[in-house]
């Protein structure tokens, strides 16, 4: 069983985030997933998933993402997936930065008849993209010293 869960969770993030196969969803998915973030507890339909991970490949169109395991139970796995990519579009009130970013999410995945079923995620996502606005930010404003020459 762990082992089907490495490579359902390796093939849904290629599938998905890397090619845009959203036809796939339903071959990764349960129809009643869950997925616990930031606060929000939401029961997602394909549609819903779907929608998401376009908000990824939109805001991030160069995204890259590596897949590292750490613990796995009998129908359970937390890993850590390191994403990477430039942030070209508006994501979720922040505006395009143009900057690289690297970001980390946790996930705890349980998988239940060979479909992943609920799904648990802290992500660093959004204090990397405040790093990211304050560099470009200081890199488009004049520095002291051009402002007392001008």
């Amino acid at each position: 069983m762990n082992q089907h869960a490495k490579e359902l969770i390796l093939s849904a993030t290629s599938a998905l985030f890397r090619d845009g196969k959203f036809e796939a969803i339903g071959r990764y998915f349960s129809p009643d997933y869950a997925v616990h973030t930031a606060g929000q507890d939401l029961r997602c339909s394909p549609k819903l998933i779907k929608s998401a991970i376009e908000l990824y490949r939109d805001a991030f169109p160069d995204l890259l993402v590596d897949v590292q395991f750490f613990i796995e139970s009998e129908d359970s796995v937390c890993w850590q997936r390191t994403m990477r990519a430039t942030h070209m579009g508006a994501f979720k009130g922040f505006p395009p930065t143009g900057q690289p970013i690297v970001w980390r999410e946790m996930v705890v995945s349980r998988v239940y008849n060979s479909l992943i079923v609920e799904e648990w995620v802290v992500t660093d996502l959004a204090e990397q993209l405040l790093f990211a606005r304050k560099a470009g930010s200081k890199r488009s404003s004049p520095s002291k010293q051009s402002r007392s020459d001008a």
